[in-house]
Order: structure tokens, then C-alpha cells, then sequence
């Protein structure tokens, strides 16, 4: 017999709590430790991991310079979040939340800190004039779906993904509750993919760069074990097209790369400071 839970009158923190990132979560802010933040040559320095948030913008650099803006070369640096890699001084300095991705752009006189990897799409797409419309209802057909990958995606990882991947313990409860809203989520996509090639219409943007690791990755099956099974992820046909048209796209191929710190070392590239760092590996 499970013993209901019943809510303290003030909740304290429990540092016991299980679960996989237990040992690094935490109901403070701030630095836990004096940590610098290695530099590299060029103007851009990324700081990361390749999670879903993680791979947006290593993509986006990636499609940047396929694009053939030389501008947008950059050093990217990994932040291990199990080691708590982000609650170093100088990474808290860029980046006061503590997660990953943080970038610094040090093309103007002073560096630039750059936090939540939405800010850094759009940063990037409209210093380069690229992958967004400058305006009109393309640019805001973009940013309506840039944003609501924002709102949506903590559903699917926070909620679905921690407690059917993460958690100490199995609850149907919440399990039920995220994979209802996941797959609502995902009969939105599908609908919108079902009248258009890409995400905001037409042409790829960076609503397709911030929305394709979260949910286009969990269409592939390389989100959480048995994830996409459970889901049924197959039945959202043009999603399916559209995460394999993304996936199958260079650039792509190379973001998802960097950074990664877990799997087959042939897919791992855990710095990245040239193009020269990707040869030998399984593009």
C-alpha cells in the first residue's frame, strides 16, 4: 500500500531526493566554486553540452557557416552539468541560471553574455541576417513557433522525460499527465507540417533549429529509451518526414556532434574549434 503524500506546511530541501541529476539540483543560484572559462581564437565562445537546448545553437553555427558565413566561426567548450561544470564563477558570470548553453560574442567592444538558447537563435539570425526574415509576417510566423518551443518543450523533458526517464521511481500519475500533453504537443506539430515543408512555412528557420532536438529527435527515437514506443511517435507522419529532412541536412549533422560527451566516439566531437575537428567522424 503507497502512503499518500502530504505537502509540509513549508517545503525545506531535501538534498536525498533521488532521482539522476538529484546530486546537481539545487533551490539556490549562484556559484558553488571559483572555476575560469577557457577562450579560443575566435569571436564567438560556446559553452555546452549537447542536450536538445545544447544542439540548437551548436546547429545553428553549423548551418551559419555551411551557409557560408565565415563570420560565425566559433570555439565551443563543454560544460559537463553532471560534474556541475555550470555553477563555476565566470560560467554563473555569462550565465546566472546555471545552464546550459551560455555564449559570449566578443565582436564589439565589449563582450556580449548571451543566455537561453532562444536569445542566442535570434542574436545570431538577425546579426547574420539569416534563417529569419528581417520582417513582416514570415519573421513573426517564425517567432511564434520559436516561442513556442520555449513554453512547450519543459512539458516534454522537465515533466515527461524526467518522470518516465529520470525519476527514482515510476508514478502513473505524472506520467499519464506529460505524455498526454507531449502528444497533444505532437498533433500540433504534425498538423502544421501536414500544409507546410518546414516548421514557419516555406523555408527553414530557426523555429525548425530550436523545435527539431526536442521533438523532432524524440520522433527518431533518440530521446529516452522506450520513449518513442510509448508515445507512438510513428503515427505523427509528418513530423516523422520532416525530423528525418532536418536530420539528414549537413550542418546537422555536424551540431549535433559537438560538444557530446556520451556514446559512440565516432559521433563526438567535445570541443570544436575548426572544421578540421569533424574529419574521420560519422557525417
Amino acid at each position: 500500500m503507497t502512503t499518500q503524500y502530504v505537502p509540509p506546511k513549508v517545503w525545506t530541501w531535501d538534498e536525498e531526493n533521488g532521482g539522476e541529476f538529484a546530486s546537481i539540483n539545487r533551490p539556490i543560484a549562484g556559484a558553488t566554486h571559483d572555476a575560469a572559462l577557457p577562450r579560443g581564437d575566435h569571436d564567438f565562445q560556446l559553452y555546452s553540452l549537447a542536450t536538445p537546448n545544447g544542439v540548437k545553437v551548436s546547429v545553428m553555427f553549423e548551418e551559419l557557416l555551411e551557409a557560408g558565413h565565415s563570420g560565425a566561426e566559433y570555439d565551443a567548450w563543454p560544460i559537463n552539468i553532471g560534474n556541475g561544470d555550470q555553477f563555476g564563477s565566470e560560467f554563473v558570470e555569462v550565465n546566472p541560471n546555471s545552464k546550459i548553453p551560455a555564449l559570449l560574442d566578443l565582436t564589439g567592444e565589449t563582450p556580449l553574455r548571451l543566455f537561453e538558447s532562444g536569445s542566442m537563435l535570434l542574436h545570431l539570425a538577425d546579426k547574420f541576417r539569416a534563417f529569419l526574415p528581417a520582417e513582416g509576417p514570415g519573421r513573426t510566423e517564425a517567432l511564434n513557433w520559436l516561442f513556442w518551443q520555449m513554453g512547450s518543450a519543459p512539458f516534454l523533458g522537465g515533466g515527461f522525460g524526467h518522470f518516465f526517464a529520470y525519476a527514482p521511481e515510476k508514478f502513473e500519475y505524472p506520467i499519464n499527465r506529460y505524455a498526454m500533453e507531449v502528444k497533444r504537443q505532437l498533433d500540433v506539430l504534425d498538423r502544421q507540417l501536414a500544409e507546410r515543408p518546414y516548421i514557419a512555412g516555406d523555408e527553414y528557420t530557426i523555429a525548425d533549429i530550436a523545435i527539431w532536438p526536442w521533438y523532432g529527435q524524440l520522433a527518431r527515437d533518440k530521446s529516452y529509451p522506450n520513449g518513442a514506443e510509448f508515445l507512438d511517435v510513428g503515427r505523427y507522419t509528418h513530423v516523422q518526414d520532416w525530423a528525418e529532412r532536418i536530420a539528414a541536412r549537413p550542418a546537422v549533422k555536424r551540431g549535433v556532434m559537438v560538444n557530446r560527451l556520451r556514446g559512440n566516439e565516432n559521433e563526438q566531437v567535445p570541443e570544436r574549434h575548426s572544421a578540421a575537428d569533424f574529419e574521420g567522424k560519422a557525417l
